[in-house]
């Protein structure tokens, strides 16, 4: 089933200020009339367009430090081998440089970042206030021994000392990598535990939905199991004066010298690692991916400047916490001369409304979160078109899942009808997007609207051809700066191939089951793992989620491919679950009543075999739903990884039911 491809657009951008956007100027500066031909460019000539955007977009560093003459610069090594291409090979960079030295709107003075720690805590940085702090920790990192290369790790929220401090270590040319404080101990140890790190940055709690939440035993437990620690720093944010006696080495960052001492900026080589990023590791032990310097500075620079229109002085928000590649892509924001909105707790605090009064409140532009957010809203009732002055709110980014038709009709009917709602999708893996917005071109409901400038994203069918209005693959058939540099620990480089190259000899493919459209937009129907095969057919399941969740009695849904028969994996039956307002029980009637919606909508092979009521429904810490640990459970099969998920617990909601044993 593919969704009805709509022939009027939610949006147009306004004819009097397109011109106006960075995306207009940049391709008239490269002497293109429309997006199509310039990203057909970008492509065919990858070399001139990731230079172009170096220096189109401003960035900081020496292009060509090591090139003998003019003759010998070079961008795009190996152009041919994916993995295997080199960019920028003379280029000497450094990241953090590039966020700390825009002057942003209006000087040196101009705000950094606003915090908001739900309704309890708020702060504001100038530019020369996150400076200093920058160089206070970054003075605790040089007394600590930390050189380019050794990794720093922050257990930390979402505040504006974890931003502080991820600055101070890759300035140095330290590698920074970050998790939520919501993880357990094993999940940190998982994660950190594999790339070593010489310091930890971690916090005394953290509040949510009102409540606060003590991490000092949790601190002490991880610091306790990571030999490689010289010092950890814990930031008060429940209490000014936290109990250190139970950590090693361990010291508050208000206790911190202070420092006259400039930041210290090592330009390093365009590949030299940057962050380690983590897989999601509901599979197994997390993934540790080595992001650069260079590739993410590029690939963020083109995102916000020309796919997001961001520009000197506005104010750029994502709802993320510090596990999930959201907020390196925020924070980025700073190098478009951005200032920063910062949350940290729940999206819901304030009878739902908080993050409609941050916006308001800090005359927001650039409005972030999840499609399950969008999903969320529109079930509460929010209106907050009504109940908020949204003026200066220009675009609308949502990422996690696939938006369903009926979350763009939500935004445009109850936030504003005069926004860039930008349905965007890439991964940890590139921390960054094939697929995302453009202020340039039309927003068509239920579709991404365009492929991201310098990706050759292709749809693939299982004969490794292109395809349009047909679903398949997710490929990039050209390589890109943002590509990582490798695996931690993976020294001839098998598991890095493994994960994206085995498939299509050559070719970037990037698990996503998708669709590009007839404008040219694209639709994801969710992960390829996760696809439904009952039949042979392949049925993407954001497809089921669409239909189910429009139904006011379902909270939330999941659905699997149940091996049926039992053991002899001749097919696969459909199997939905579904979590149900409070107070409700699934009955006969509402069974049918879903079976029906899906039919009605989609084919008879989108039907469930099986409706089967659950309380809740397992998540990954940055939320989004797990289907494969569910198909786990429901086969008696181990989930190797249950410390990566928000809430393990529901786990136990799917073994061993009866109702699925006929």
């Amino acid at each position: 089933m593919t969704y009805a491809i709509e022939s009027t657009p939610l949006w147009r951008p306004n004819p009097d200020t397109v011109g106006d956007t960075r995306m207009a100027q940049f391709m008239q500066a490269m002497g293109h009339g429309d997006y199509a031909a310039t990203w057909q460019w970008s492509i065919e000539q990858p070399a001139d367009f990731w230079s172009s955007i170096w220096d189109f977009c401003g960035a900081i560093g020496e292009k060509f430090a090591d090139a003998a003459d003019e003759k010998s610069r070079e961008i795009l090594v190996d152009r041919e081998k994916m993995p295997g291409a080199r960019w920028f090979p003379q280029t000497r960079v450094n990241f953090a440089e590039n966020l700390l030295a825009h002057p942003g709107a209006s000087g040196s003075d101009d705000a950094a970042l606003v915090f908001w720690g739900e309704d309890k805590v708020k702060r504001r940085w100038s530019r020369a206030e996150l400076t200093r702090e920058v160089a206070r920790f970054q003075q605790c990192l040089l007394a600590a021994g930390v050189e380019p290369g050794d990794r720093v790790a922050g257990y930390l929220p979402n505040l504006p000392e974890t931003l502080a401090a991820m600055l101070a270590a890759t300035a140095l040319g330290a590698i920074w990598s970050s998790a939520s404080p919501d993880f357990g101990v094993q999940g940190v140890l998982d994660r950190f535990g594999q790339i070593e790190p010489k310091v930890l940055i971690c916090v005394d709690g953290y509040w949510y939905n009102g409540k606060p939440v003590d991490c000092l035993a949790k601190n002490a437990e991880v610091v306790a199991q990571m030999p490689s620690l010289v010092k950890t720093v814990v930031v008060p944010y429940l209490a000014p004066q936290p109990d250190l006696s139970g950590m090693a080495n361990a010291v508050l960052w208000t206790d911190l010298a202070a420092t006259a001492a400039p930041v210290a900026y090592r330009r390093v080589a365009f590949e030299h690692p940057l962050f380690i990023m983590f897989s999601s590791g509901t599979t197994g032990v997390p993934k540790c991916i080595v992001h650069c310097h260079g590739g993410v500075l590029l690939q963020h620079l083109k995102e916000h400047q020309l796919h997001a229109d961001v520009r000197p002085g506005d104010r750029l928000f994502y709802f993320t916490t510090c596990g999930w590649m959201m907020w390196n892509w925020l924070v980025s924001g700073l190098a478009s001369g951005a200032t920063l909105l910062l949350y940290d707790g729940s999206p819901f605090a304030a009878r739902g409304k908080v993050l409609f009064d941050l916006a308001e409140a800090e005359k927001m532009t650039h409005f972030g979160t999840s499609a399950k957010f969008i999903d969320a809203a529109a079930k509460l009732g929010l209106t907050p078109g009504k109940t908020h002055d949204l003026a200066a709110l220009r675009a609308l980014f949502s990422t996690g899942s696939p938006l369903s038709p009926e979350g763009f009709d939500w935004v445009y009917r109850e936030i504003k009808e005069d926004i860039l709602l930008a349905s965007i999708s890439g991964g940890t893996d590139i921390v960054s997007c094939f697929v995302l917005g453009n202020p340039v071109l039309p927003v068509y409901r239920g579709e991404i609207q365009c492929r991201g400038l310098g990706m050759a994203v292709e749809v693939f069918d299982d004969n490794g051809r292109p395809v349009r209005s047909e679903k398949g693959e997710l490929v990039c058939t050209v390589p890109f700066p943002s590509m990582p540099v490798g695996f931690w620990n993976d020294p001839d480089g098998k598991k890095y191939r493994a994960a994206y190259f085995e498939r299509f000899d050559n070719i970037w493919c990037h698990g996503d089951f998708a669709e590009l459209t007839a404008h040219d937009g694209i639709i994801i129907y969710g992960r390829s793992d996760a696809t439904l095969n009952p039949g042979g057919v392949r049925i993407g399941t954001a497809e089921i989620y669409r239909q189910v969740e429009q139904l006011p009695e379902v909270v939330e849904s999941l659905v699997i491919g149940q091996d049926w028969p039992p053991g002899k994996n001749d097919d696969v039956r459909v199997v939905l679950f579904v979590k149900l307002a409070e107070g409700l029980a699934l009955d006969q009637a509402l069974s049918e009543r879903i079976k029906k919606q899906i039919k009605d909508n989609t084919t008879p092979r989108h039907v469930p075999a099986k409706v089967v009521q659950v309380q809740d429904i397992p998540r990954t810490k940055s939320g989004k739903i797990v289907e494969l640990a569910v198909r786990n459970v429901v086969h008696a099969q181990p989930v190797k990884n249950v410390e990566a998920l928000a809430n393990p617990e529901a786990l136990d909601y799917f073994r061993d039911r009866e109702e699925l044993r006929d």
